[in-house]
């Protein structure tokens, strides 16, 4: 499914994304929690979501040129609570020269037609906490802080 506005196309990513996809995803990694991710590891994930939907889907926002200038993966969590799907936004990356372009308010509104057609009901994220330029991103595109915290065990 392709979606097109003015500035923008968004459309799923493929296994021809896979590289661009683990760059942004270094790119993120550094730029807002210092670390640098294993490359190979992370080239290995990215193609293993790009061919296995069931993992998640990556969406690209392309310029009218077909500049890959952002992206942002989903995967979808079953909530027993209420019988629905929730959606995670998740390894959201904007090229830092297309920021505050609406590159990510163009992905962020597609997916949010495809969750309307699927009967979603909630979209979720995580941002680091000192992450305050991504916070505000969110909350102007309509987005709440959620009264959940996180935590964790990494078992390996």
């Amino acid at each position: 499914m392709l979606y097109r506005n003015k500035n923008f196309i968004v459309e799923r990513g493929t296994i021809n994304d896979a590289e661009t996809i683990a760059g942004f995803q270094q790119a993120m990694a550094m730029e807002s929690e210092g670390i640098s991710l294993d490359s190979e590891k992370l080239l290995k994930g990215v193609t293993s979501a790009l061919e296995d939907s069931g993992k998640g889907i990556y969406y690209l926002a392309k310029t009218v040129d077909n500049k890959i200038v952002g992206s942002l993966f989903i995967t979808k969590e079953w909530s027993d609570w209420n019988n629905c799907w929730y959606w995670w936004i998740q390894s959201v990356y904007v090229l830092p020269e297309y920021r505050n372009n609406s590159v990510f308010s163009t992905l962020y509104n597609h997916i949010k037609n495809i969750a309307l057609d699927e009967d979603v009901n909630c979209f979720r994220l995580y941002v680091d906490k000192d992450n305050i330029n991504a916070q505000n991103c969110y909350q102007k595109i309509g987005m709440t802080r959620s009264h959940y915290l996180m935590y964790e065990e990494l078992l390996k």
